[in-house]
């Protein structure tokens, strides 16, 4: 099986992840995964379609690079692009991965602030004296 190549995004964070079914590492930017994530939230946040469809992450030899964004902004990219990697490999992981919700990309992002304001919406003090 030859390697797959999928696209995951969260706000300003794109993660592409190479995939390949042979037993190996899962690297993320050329580091160990506890390295990069040393917040176990986080690990738990992007292994997600492993743990709905009940497979070990081990089988697969995973390597991410991601750029962009915050650290959770981040993980949730990893997680999209791993959910689409897996359905490539397998067609049926796509009913429990969309009942799970993780085929979803998240498009919220954050609003730019506005001339005259403080910020996106908040208003100076009205005074009425």
């Amino acid at each position: 099986m030859d390697q797959i190549v999928s696209v995951g995004r969260r706000k300003r964070a794109v993660a592409r992840v190479f995939f390949k079914q042979s037993p190996g590492s899962f690297h993320i930017n050329k580091r160990e995964l506890t390295d990069f994530f040393p917040l176990e939230i986080h690990r738990i946040k992007m292994l997600e379609p492993f743990s709905v469809l009940e497979i070990n992450p081990s089988d697969f030899d995973i390597s991410v690079n991601v750029i962009g964004g915050g650290i959770t902004g981040q993980a949730e990219a990893i997680r999209l692009g791993l959910a689409r990697a897996l359905i490539e490999t397998n067609e049926e992981y796509r009913g429990p991965l969309k009942k799970a919700g993780l085929l979803t990309r998240d498009a919220r992002k954050v609003e730019r602030k506005k001339y005259g304001k403080k910020k996106a919406r908040k208003s100076t003090q009205f005074s009425k004296r």
